[in-house]
């Protein structure tokens, strides 16, 4: 480029570019500093800017130049510069340089001294392809025979000259001559072992298996040309936030390179940007400028923009200007090695310990090359041990004092994963994308440690998200361009930047770590990582590393791959990073050998130096024994007195409550949604569950082995009554018959579980709900336990619930409830996605879905509390006590941070303690947060009258060290004479709860207990006990805690085990449910707080404060939401923190306030505050102000400032507190007391307060940039691990569902996860199809849930087996006809022909369902003049009738709903038969009646063709198989049963398997063809008959009669084709069974005739099968001569009158059995919707056949409500909005302009008579001893009118009409049969009318004179009527006349 220094740095220039830069960006806007690089550099000449614009061809010419001269970013490979050998010596191939042979053909007779420990190995040389070269090798670095466990480097001798000693093989390769061209490596030229031969000879024996030996794949020279693209975004200018400031890169002097990447870093989208405030969770707390500065350096997150930042040489190609290109995409420089090294990489990543808690914490990493010595005292020089992690390359021995380094893989391991591109991106080509380089990787770390404050500690997740982000900012153009169908055209100005050369990178990182002050140091190396570690240690032993936190170690020459490692040598980071590694049961070993061993005395010897007036304990004692006598006596008082006022009902509290068991909406809809799921799996085809053969529910619910837990699921399961629900239990319950449902995880689980399932086998109709609550506790593999010599129950839950009967058992589902469900989400998952159930969120679109009395503060809420704009933080952390442990744990650096935490916070609270009680300079050695808790706690039972308190929860996870706190509090509490005041609990999770005797009997008073034993067994028992419960326990077990807890002081959990499950866990402990009535009710102004006025800690009286964003001491940017700062609660007591007390501000607030709450000591201050407050209360400010309203709050603010000022310089004057009487008390004291509210009250009414570690903390708290919490985006679960680097990232707008599938795409679980070995590859049947998983939010209720789940699925299945039947008493007994002289006896079978023929026909209709049907009158004297008046019903008739819940019986029928093992051949399930194939059939036969030919179209089954003939050549089908009147079988139903159906594919009860017990029969479903399809999906193995298009619209006469006209056609051709086979056509069985659609079961009664006389009888029902039925009809003595065969309705009303008789001669309805020959004249009335059965008995009985209904049988319908006579809708034709049309509107004017309706013509006419016959024939209207003539139909005109069938065909049978006179005259489709002589014969009333429907208008005049009616009759135009029809749709014209 012309300019011989571009590049190179000056100091004075970079100072003064550095300063510029800080001072551009204090005064910017924009909050991340502008980026510098582009001004670090040289002012280059003006001509560059020039140059930018250089011709194509300039450049090509300039790159060729370059290539020659073989620059290091882009030439072609250089070859191995091997070290010139020294003068003199041999360099003959195949000699060593002592001239000696080693060529084995020429020594292999040869005697070789081989040392003990080395092997004769064969090198091949590239000169010498023919021969091998002998040499001896260490085989300690030689592999074994599976290809491993070879160390790194190497040791070998030269077996010609004899020198030993060779360390490296690069030394030893140019000793023996190999002149290689490339890196030398011992796995690639030594090739084979020498083993001798028989003879003694040296041969080749077997080749070395150097397995892996590319694994890491490292480059030579080419891997400085393997990098990344960037694409420059299109627009060219600099971001406008800068734009007001000179803008550096576009400097005319500037080098052209780094105007491109100043141009880059500013437009990198806000997701690159990793700032400290996006990394870890807060700004850098350093005030350095120049570490602000560089964080411009850390923007973008395409660091390969800065590639080109390396000191250039004069004309280098990587500082070139930027040559516009006319090509619109470039391709990168390849790595031809690179698609090799992914695809090895990727083979071994689930074998690598990938999180934090896995590593070795003591063995170092096999190294290579010459041996490390790590000094001795380096522990005690240091105060830590280095942590030493291992990055690129060849990593070296280290010797000596090894135990004070910890060594770990987790760098590596993160560096190969981002090397390893995910499949996901392997669309875009691997030509294309590359993955991020190692410097670049490098390079990134450096400058993410650069970022990182003094109290930070680096995180691999943070580490993966920047490279992730950096290559994909790097390939964006690449992605962009294969995602699009058509590329885009690409701008033109940017083209390729060179990477990072290994040559740039020391320089690079050392400019990056420039800036940072020390806390990060470079060590550049030029031979190995040894000499680099040398001079670490060396440094740190001589202190001169003290302020670095980090030691980054770069050893990069040109010709080879880097190595590097980065040693961490900050106090903190080391300690914290180094117990990281430990695992759970290693962190408790540890902590337990420092307690045993005594090494934790140090410490407590150093806390008694602290306090200035000797050990605390001493202190403690003469406290006691001054006060002894004053304390206990004031002390009992308090306490005692509210008791007594409770025992005289003065003043006792009536706030307290404990909540029971209650069902609150958001449960209810879990149900409901886990009950879905479960019938979802029921219904899908894999027959995975089998609903319909379940009876009840059985359960067992298993908890992790916490007796507290155990105890808890004991209770809810007690209070829940599902017990006695689901029929488990008896009324009188006990204890011991709970504790069978429920099981506890530990060594006694075994039984319970296997009586469990021997339960589950003897019982398959049960089924059995497995219920694993917790279910994130143990998902240890029983195969692969970490800790074998553990106790029995890890990997218990892989033991027991994956064990195969459970997983093969079909009547056992599982549910798994967990919060944490993230390790249940992985690739090997059991549980199906469809089959996960969330929590539903509260709002949708910001309407509350679930009105709840509660609001539910879950980690959300916390977290959101946090940010400003809301008054008081949920989520604290304690600066003050974070110091001194920091402090602590550099002076005591052998004790783990988790002693050293727990002794600096039992300190503090026994100080704090100490001071609530009177020694005030106690204050001194505690924090404000702490003394905070303690005074609340101690002063909470005071301010009851009852004496309830808060509860304190203390989480120390190290049961060890949570029994030493739990001895010294309690010690402490006694010397302070506070025993009666408090409990201390030590929760642990093997043990109950233990309490002192008088904190159970104030439990047992305010829950009004009277059972003497009564112990509290959970801690939600301990609702209002003033207690500090120690939780300990490494995790919670799913254990509840009161609405009292206050406080959750979590600051001793383990903060380096950042897993997200591990987390949140620990958090869920203080998720509540808080009152939300709370936000209107108004405040009680006298509200005071839970202490005194007059406080001893800094903090104000919360009542008085609303942080709100208006706030002074909080001015915001209304930009943006920032995070609060008064989170920390530093002693400052001038910091304007809020008030570390509660959140009551944010719910409830009362601005204003009485006098009784102003301090006593009233500077003018507040004074004036009190005066404005007062004016504001003045104003009515009385109302509640929400956290949502921002008040005016600056005056209070002030006042708080002021006031923790005053507060913090108090001297020690005696405390409000101390039990002695004191001045300083107000007298109003007693007021308060009385008007004070229950402070468990206002517990209960706002979530506790969490105290967090300072590193959880920001976690918790820091968000990236879509908002998400950083702890979601850690690693979810310690057993699993991520799948890729290479993921993306999740946001804050993922559902559960969508975070369930990212787990599942991205995690899969360790060999020591249960589901690691759930793999099918390629296949989707690892999941269980009977496993749930219900996640929801810690302690939101989902025990409640699933119980109700449990008893709402029993209910569902109750109902399963229960149908509701219709349950009606027969109509009109009372005018049935009396024949006692015809009778059969009661307990005849059969009917006898000839006894039965005497029996009159009953006319009248005695089916409830037709009870509002007209009256068939029969004779005279039957007629009785009552009223017969129902209620008219429209169309809802179905809804209004009775019936009644059965249960089903074996013998039921089924819908398509019912699955079981039996019918599955039945229903075409059969692996014989493809479902659904079946084939399709016309059947054609032409009948007179309507003049054409019937084609009708047969669809059947494979399995079912043997029921049919066909014919042989071309299978057309030619008849249905009938059997013989003779034919008997017992496994056979002679009758064929049709069943016309429309609308009830899923309802309609065609499975008939049960029914018929098994027996062979033939079904037919009769259809409309529009509805075929969707029948025959439903029920593919039936056949099916399906009408044609012409009856689509038609009703249900059509069906019957196609039936009956086909199975008369059917028949026939039957007779002629049994003739041929010697068959009389008689004998051919003439049956057809015709059932309705709802037939569900059966019945029969049994009659026992056993009396005395000869009519007495008694009676039995039962449910029988359809098979015993039907055969015993069929076994009727002369069967053909009965024409119709029925049986009787159902009723639970039926009386022995009704079954007297056992046959009756009446109508039959529901299910018939039809003789077709003998009906062979009678027809179905095919227009016909309604009646058509009446109508056919009518005309059987007319044409002199018999009908026998079987008294003794019944049939139960089932009320089914969809399809059948319900799917005809009547609507109208010209618009689509449904409108309510009345039955009077179906009829119309001829020729009017009436609303056409779009139904059949038929249907309107009978819904018209239905309900408004009374307009055609008004004097029949209740007249019913004068009916209405009907000739040859019945017609429904309408309950209130009678009326009287007659047929007018010759020798037909009719009632005699001589005496009776008829009201009306009804003529319907008359036929010719009806004659005018035929109607002269009838008598009628004067005005009597007539009505005359035909199909036409014409018709209708031609019958009115054949029948010559205007004789008799007289007509008017007026009178004509059509139904209201459009012409094309064939109205029905009436005529009406009035008799003269």
């Amino acid at each position: 480029m012309g300019n011989s220094y571009a590049g190179q740095l000056k100091t004075t220039r970079f100072e003064e570019v550095l300063h510029n830069s800080i001072e551009a960006s204090l005064r910017s806007n924009n909050l991340v500093p502008r980026p510098i690089f582009s001004q670090l550099y040289l002012e280059a000449e003006q001509q560059l800017s020039s140059l930018e614009a250089g011709s194509r061809a300039d450049n090509e010419e300039e790159e060729e130049e370059e290539e020659e001269e073989g620059s290091e970013s882009s030439s072609p490979p250089v070859s191995y510069q091997m070290k010139p050998p020294p003068e003199g010596c041999c360099t003959t191939d195949g000699f060593c340089q002592a001239g000696k042979d080693l060529r084995l053909v020429s020594i292999s007779n040869e005697h070789i001294e081989v040392p003990s420990g080395f092997l004769l190995v064969g090198a091949k040389s590239p000169n010498l392809p023919d021969h091998l070269l002998v040499c001896a090798v260490d085989k300690r670095f030689l592999p074994d025979d599976n290809g491993r466990n070879a160390l790194l480097g190497f040791s070998g001798n030269c077996v010609g000259c004899g020198k030993k000693g060779f360390c490296y093989f690069t030394e030893f390769s140019n000793h023996i001559n190999l002149k290689l061209t490339t890196q030398p490596k011992k796995q690639k030229h030594l090739k084979y072992y020498l083993v001798r031969n028989a003879q003694g000879a040296l041969t080749k024996g077997s080749v070395i298996c150097w397995k892996g030996a590319e694994l890491r794949g490292r480059q030579s020279s080419t891997s400085s040309c393997s990098g990344t693209l960037f694409q420059l975004p299109e627009s060219s200018g600099l971001s406008g936030s800068a734009a007001s400031e000179p803008v550096p890169a576009a400097n005319p002097r500037a080098p052209a390179g780094t105007q491109q990447t100043a141009a880059a870093i500013d437009h990198i989208p806000s997701t690159a940007v990793f700032s400290s405030a996006v990394y870890n969770g807060k700004e850098s707390s350093k005030q350095q400028l120049v570490k602000n500065n560089l964080s411009a350096l850390t923007r973008p997150s395409v660091l390969g923009t800065l590639t080109n930042s390396g000191p250039p040489k004069k004309r280098h190609k990587g500082w070139s200007p930027e040559s516009p290109s006319s090509t619109e995409t470039w391709n990168l420089q390849l790595n031809p090695q690179a698609p090799n090294r992914i695809k090895n990489d990727g083979g071994s990543l689930s074998s690598l310990p990938h999180s934090a808690l896995v590593g070795s914490a003591s063995s170092p990493m096999v190294g290579s090359g010459e041996p490390v010595s790590v000094p001795d005292n380096l522990l005690k020089i240091c105060k830590a041990k280095p942590v030493i992690f291992k990055g690129h390359g060849n990593f070296p021995y280290l010797c000596g004092n090894i135990n004070d380094v910890i060594v770990s893989p987790l760098l590596y391991t993160c560096y190969r994963n981002s090397q390893s591109l995910s499949r996901a991106y392997e669309q875009y080509g691997a030509s294309t994308i590359q993955p991020i380089s190692e410097e670049m990787q490098l390079l990134l770390t450096v400058y993410y440690l650069v970022q990182l404050a003094s109290d930070q500690v680096p995180l691999i997740e943070d580490l993966e998200q920047i490279f992730m982000r950096s290559w994909r900012e790097s390939h964006l153009s690449e992605i962009r361009q294969y995602q699009q169908a058509i590329p885009q055209t690409f701008p033109q100005v940017p083209s390729q930047i060179a990477p990072v050369t290994s040559a740039q990178l020391p320089w690079l990182a050392g400019l990056a770590a420039s800036s940072c002050n020390d806390s990060v140091h470079i060590i550049e190396c030029s031979y190995s990582l040894a000499e680099g570690l040398s001079e670490m240690f060396k440094l740190l032993i001589e202190g001169k590393l003290i302020k670095t936190n980090y030691v980054v170690i770069i050893c990069a020459s040109r010709n080879r791959a880097i190595d590097s490692c980065i040693v961490i040598t900050g106090k903190y980071q080391a300690r914290v990073l180094s117990e990281s590694m430990l695992t759970p049961s290693d962190y408790q070993k540890e902590v337990n050998y420092q307690l045993v061993t005594g090494k934790v005395e140090t410490l407590g010897s150093f806390f008694s130096t602290l306090c200035p007036e000797g050990d605390i304990d001493l202190l403690l004692e003469k406290f006691y024994q001054e006060n002894q006598g004053h304390i206990s006596s004031s002390l009992s008082a308090s306490v005692n007195k509210p008791t007594a006022l409770n025992g005289t009902g003065m003043a006792a509290c009536t706030s307290y409550e404990i909540e029971r068991h209650q069902i609150r909406p958001f449960q209810l809809a879990v149900a409901q949604k886990l009950l879905s799921h479960i019938c979802s799996i029921a219904d899908s085809s894999t027959q995975n569950l089998d609903l319909g053969s379940f009876e009840k529910i059985d359960f067992l619910i298993c908890v992790p082995p916490s007796e507290v837990t155990y105890r808890q699921t004991l209770f809810h399961l007690w209070h829940s009554g599902i017990l006695l629900e689901l029929g488990l239990e008896k009324e009188h319950l006990t204890k011991q018959r709970v504790e069978q449902y429920v099981m506890k995880l530990d060594a006694e689980a075994q039984i319970k579980f296997k009586a469990f399932l021997q339960n589950s086998m003897q019982n398959p109709h049960t089924l059995f709900v497995l219920i694993h609550d917790h279910a994130h506790w143990d998902l240890m593999s029983a195969m692969h336990s970490l800790y074998p010599q553990t106790e029995l129950s890890t990997g218990l839950v892989d033991r027991l619930l994956n064990c195969r009967e459970v997983k093969e058992a079909p009547n056992i589902v599982t549910l798994h409830v967990t919060s944490f469900p993230y390790a249940l989400q992985t690739q090997h998952t059991h549980i199906s996605p469809y089959n996960e159930i969330h929590w539903p969120s509260s709002y949708s679109n910001g309407v509350d879905l679930y009105h709840e009395n509660k609001k539910y503060f879950g980690l959300s809420e916390f977290i959101e509390s946090t940010l400003s704009g809301h008054s008081i933080p949920l989520l604290r952390y304690d600066s003050s006590f974070e110091a001194m442990v920091m402090a602590l744990g550099k002076r005591f650096p052998r004790l783990h941070s988790a002693v050293i935490r727990t002794f600096v916070l039992i300190q503090h609270y026994s100080a704090a303690m100490m001071a609530v009680c009177g020694l005030s300079q106690m204050k001194n050695y505690t924090s404000v947060e702490t003394l905070e808790i303690t005074q609340n706690l101690i002063n909470s039972s005071r301010q009851c009258p009852s004496g309830h308190g808060l509860m304190v929860v203390l989480r120390i996870p190290c049961t060890p060290l949570a029994a030493v706190a739990y001895e010294r509090l309690y010690n402490v509490r006694e010397r302070l004479a506070l025993e009666d005041n408090f409990e201390i609990i030590l929760g642990n999770p093997n043990s109950g709860i233990t309490i002192g005797k008088h904190f159970v009997e104030q439990l047992k008073v305010w829950q009004k207990i009277e059972d003497v034993d009564w112990r509290p067994q959970t801690y939600l028992e301990l609702e209002g006990l003033p207690c500090i419960l120690i939780f300990s326990g490494m995790d919670p077990q799913g254990e509840s805690l009161p609405r009292s807890l206050r406080y959750c002081d979590l600051r001793l959990i383990n903060s380096s085990s950042l897993v997200r499950t591990t987390l949140e866990q620990e958090l869920g402990l203080a998720a509540y449910f808080v009152s939300s009535e709370i936000h209107t009710e108004k405040a009680v102004v006298n509200d005071v707080l839970e202490s005194d006025p007059e406080k001893l800690s800094s903090t104000d009286n919360e009542d008085e404060e609303i942080a709100t964003e208006g706030s002074t001491s909080e001015k915001r940017s209304p930009m943006k939401r920032e995070r609060s700062h008064s989170h920390d609660s530093a002693s400052s007591s001038l910091s304007s923190k809020a008030s570390s007390k509660t959140l009551r501000s944010s719910l409830l607030r009362d601005t204003a306030k009485s006098p009784h709450q102003i301090p006593s000591n009233n500077t003018e201050e507040t004074t004036n505050n009190y005066e404005r407050q007062k004016q504001k209360a003045d104003k009515g400010a009385q109302t509640t102000v929400s956290k949502h309203l921002p008040p005016v709050t600056e005056q209070l603010d002030t006042k708080q400032n002021v006031k923790s000022a005053q507060i913090s310089i108090t001297s020690s004057s005696s405390s409000p507190f101390s039990c002695s009487s004191s001045p300083s008390v107000p007298a109003h004291n007693s007021f308060i007391l009385q008007t004070s509210q229950c402070s468990t009250t206002k517990a209960s009414k706002q979530p506790p307060i969490v105290f967090l570690p300072k590193l959880v903390y920001d976690i918790i708290t820091s968000t990236d940039s879509s908002g998400l919490p950083k702890s979601s985006s850690l690693l979810p679960y310690h057993s699993v691990m991520w799948a890729s680097s290479f993921r993306p990232l999740m946001s804050k707008m993922m559902t559960c569902t969508e975070q369930s599938l990212y787990y599942r795409q991205w995690t899969v679980p360790k060999p020591i996860h249960m589901d690691y070995n759930n793999r099918n590859e390629g296949r989707m049947d690892t999941f269980h199809p009977r496993r749930l998983l219900l996640s929801g939010p810690p302690q939101i209720g989902k025990t409640g849930a699933y119980l109700q789940f449990l008893s709402i699925l029993s209910r569902m299945l109750i109902r399963l087996t229960e149908v509701d039947v219709y349950d009606e008493e027969e109509i009109n007994n009372n005018i049935k006809e009396e024949s006692d002289q015809y009778c059969h006896q009661p307990g005849d079978m059969w009917p006898d022909l000839e006894t039965f023929k005497k029996v009159p026909f009953d006319y009248t209709i005695h089916d409830p369902k037709y009870e509002d049907a007209s009256l068939i009158c029969s004779k005279l004297q039957t007629i009785n003049s009552e009223d017969k008046s129902v209620s008219r019903r429209q169309e809802d008739t179905y809804t209004r009738r009775q019936t009644t819940r059965m249960r089903l019986s074996k013998y039921a029928a089924y819908n398509t709903y019912h699955h079981c093992e039996q019918c599955h051949q039945y229903m075409g399930f059969n692996p014989r038969y493809q479902l659904y194939e079946s084939t399709l059939h016309a059947f054609a036969f032409s009948y007179s009646m309507l003049g054409e030919e019937i084609q009708l179209h047969f669809i059947i089954p494979k399995s079912k063709e043997h029921h049919f003939v066909f014919s042989q050549p071309g299978r057309q089908l030619e008849s249905m198989r009938l059997p013989l009147v003779t034919d008997k079988s017992e496994d056979y139903i002679k009758s064929p049963t049709f069943t016309p159906t429309t609308g009830r594919h899923e309802h309609g009860l065609f499975n008939l398997y049960h029914a018929m017990d098994g027996a062979s029969h033939l079904h037919v479903l009769v259809v409309k063809e529009y509805e075929m399809a969707i029948y025959k999906k439903y029920w593919p193995n039936h056949i099916m008959l399906v009408l044609p298009s012409i009856f689509n619209s038609a009703g249900v006469g059509a069906a019957h009669f196609l039936i009956k006209e086909l199975s008369y056609h059917n028949l026939e051709l039957e007779r002629n084709r049994q003739e041929e086979l010697g068959i009389k056509p008689q004998d051919i069985w003439p049956f057809i069974v015709i059932s309705d659609d709802s037939c569900v079961m059966w019945n029969a009664v049994e009659v026992d005739c056993s009396g005395d006389r000869k009519r007495d009888y008694t009676w039995t029902e039962r449910n029988v099968s359809l098979k015993q039925i039907l055969q015993h009809i069929e076994g009727t003595p002369n069967v053909t001569h009965y024409a119709l065969i029925g049986m009787r309705k159902w009723s639970s009303k039926t009386n022995s009158a009704e079954i007297k008789e056992p046959f009756s001669f009446c109508h039959v309805h529901d299910f018939i059995m039809l003789n077709v020959d003998l009906t062979q004249n009678v027809q179905y009335n095919q227009n016909r919707f309604t009646c058509d059965d009446v109508d056919f008995n009518l005309r059987v009985h007319s044409a002199g056949l018999l009908i026998c209904r079987f008294n003794h049988f019944s049939v139960m319908k089932k009320q089914i409500a969809v399809g059948g006579q319900r799917s005809f809708h009547i609507k109208s034709k010209v618009s689509d909005t449904p409108v309510s049309i009345s039955p009077a509107q179906y009829i119309c004017a001829p020729d009017s302009k009436h609303t056409f309706l779009a139904a059949p013509a038929q249907l309107l006419l009978e819904k018209y008579l239905q309900y408004h016959s009374h307009r055609f024939f008004p004097l029949s209207l209740k007249n019913y001893s004068h009916p209405v003539l009907s000739v040859d139909c019945y017609l429904n005109l309408g309950p209130q009118i009678a009326v009287c069938y007659v047929s007018s065909r010759p020798h037909s049978l009719n009632i005699s009409s001589s005496g009776l006179t008829f009201s009306g005259l009804l003529l319907y489709l008359c036929d010719s049969f009806v004659v005018a002589s035929f109607l002269k014969k009838f008598h009628f009333l004067k005005g009597a009318t007539l009505c005359v429907i035909c199909q036409d208008r014409n018709s209708l005049r031609q019958t009115v004179v054949r029948l010559e009616l205007e004789d008799e009759w007289q007509f008017r135009l007026r009178d004509e009527f059509q139904t209201a029809n459009a012409k094309e749709d064939r109205p029905l014209f009436f005529l009406t006349g009035r008799h003269i």
